[in-house]
């Protein structure tokens, strides 16, 4: 199974923790090789220009950042996302600043940096969604149009059966309910 272009939303199993109620663009997904994502509802509160300052990159500075998740987190990528006119979704990951800049023009784009990404060795994501950590989901077209914070991932749940909507729904910790 490919799961290349799904979403992963994070079990309410997980808990607290880095991946606390994720959404998860799965950008690149084999079985045999692993696979690469991004944490796309954990923003840090930072843009572009809050970080970069030099002239070249001010067309960015208000490209939020996100923790992409916790591989190479010392490193800053850019992401761009669109849908096509039949609704669906593509992106092209760790794209250049100077690609980003180009892409930011265009207002049907989505373009993101994210600090770090999410990463899978072999086998190992196949073990986690056995293991149900994680729901899969394919991209509903409103995708790029939702706020891309803690609120994705009950915005998503809801949208994908009556029993996700009451996951969704749940408190973080049910003891407190």
């Amino acid at each position: 199974m490919n799961l290349q272009g799904q979403l992963l939303l994070a079990a309410p199993s997980l808990g607290e923790g880095v991946f606390h109620r994720s959404v998860i663009l799965l950008a690149a997904h084999s079985p045999g090789d692993g696979a690469f994502g991004l944490v796309l509802n954990h923003p840090t509160g930072r843009h572009i220009g809050d970080l970069l300052s030099d002239k070249a990159f001010a067309p960015l500075r208000n490209v939020p950042v996100h923790h992409g998740g916790p591989v190479e987190v010392e490193q800053l990528t850019f992401t761009a996302m669109w849908t096509d006119p039949s609704g669906e979704l593509h992106w092209e990951t760790r794209i250049s600043a100077d690609q980003a800049i180009e892409r930011v023009k265009d207002p049907s784009i989505l373009v993101h940096a994210f600090v770090g990404h999410s990463g899978w060795s072999a086998g190992q994501l196949e073990g986690e969604l056995r293991g149900a950590s994680w729901i899969p989901a394919r991209p509903h077209p409103n995708l790029i149009r939702l706020e891309h914070d803690l609120s994705l991932w009950a915005a998503l749940l809801r949208q994908l059966s009556p029993y996700h909507q009451i996951l969704a729904e749940a408190p973080s910790d049910p003891l407190q309910n």
